[in-house]
């Protein structure tokens, strides 16, 4: 295999320089006390004030930030050392007291020690992981007992379909990496960027498993028909938050959500 952490993370090193002064993350916004969390997660969380949590691929920090707010102790760890120095500085100018690991979701074990209530994920993460049995062991060991996962994700039927959803240009079953060259970003597809990535998409039941195989509960789940995020091509608005993608609004299953408890 490719090197895909050496090659990921350059993707999002030049990523972040874009989502700093983009209006889809409106940092200006945050600073001034908007919370990045949606409605989905938060009705999850519930109340989290005095919790421990840790979060998975936190990206620049922003909901890690946003869960500190709401009175939770939080950790984020992200794979670009980019990501993770904006997070520290964007957490000391909103004076809030998070903190943040340069790291491999992989490698945290090594190189961290803690039990969290929670472990939390959310939006594009686990495509950038090849293993999800690999995985669902981090999130086990960080868990004390009877700590939850809260992962929400884009479905994997989602990422059957071509950039335009016109056509299924992808397997939806983890056949093996997925080599692609990504040129712009989501919230600017104009952006001058264009890095090699490699992905995987992950199937219901491999996540799923996962899971249990690591004896977790699984306590909720479900799926949705809308992604909370503008953040693909041709979409249409149909509510606040809630983007379908124009021509197959209601056909097409866009996120999913699992709470599993240890």
């Amino acid at each position: 295999m490719k090197d895909y952490k050496a090659i990921n993370k350059k993707l999002w090193n030049d990523l972040t320089e874009v989502h700093l002064g983009s209006k889809f993350y409106d940092v200006d916004s945050f600073r001034k006390g908007k919370s990045s969390l949606k409605h989905v997660e938060l009705d999850l969380l519930g109340d989290v004030n005095g919790l421990d949590i840790l979060h998975l691929q936190c990206h620049f920090g922003m909901d890690s930030i946003s869960l500190a707010r709401m009175g939770a102790h939080v950790t984020g760890v992200d794979l670009s050392d980019r990501a993770i120095d904006a997070a520290r500085k964007l957490a000391k100018e909103c004076d809030v007291n998070a903190q943040f690991i340069n790291c491999d979701v992989y490698e945290l074990i090594n190189v961290h020690q803690g039990q969290y209530d929670i472990v939390f994920s959310t939006y594009g993460t686990i495509g950038w992981l090849p293993d999800m049995d690999q995985w669902a062991e981090v999130v086990h060991s960080f868990l004390k007992p009877s700590g939850k996962l809260i992962l929400v994700e884009f479905h994997p039927v989602i990422w059957m379909m071509s950039y335009d959803f016109q056509k299924i240009e992808y397997g939806y079953f983890n056949t093996g990496a997925i080599e692609e060259i990504t040129e712009g970003s989501y919230v600017d597809d104009k952006a001058p960027i264009k890095n090699p990535s490699i992905s995987w998409n992950h199937p219901f039941s491999e996540v799923v498993t996962s899971l249990i195989n690591k004896n977790m509960q699984i306590s909720h789940l479900s799926e949705y028909d809308y992604s909370v995020y503008d953040c693909f091509e041709n979409t249409v608005e149909i509510a606040p938050d809630r983007y379908q993608i124009k021509g197959l609004e209601g056909l097409l299953p866009m996120m999913y959500a699992i709470t599993a408890l240890k």
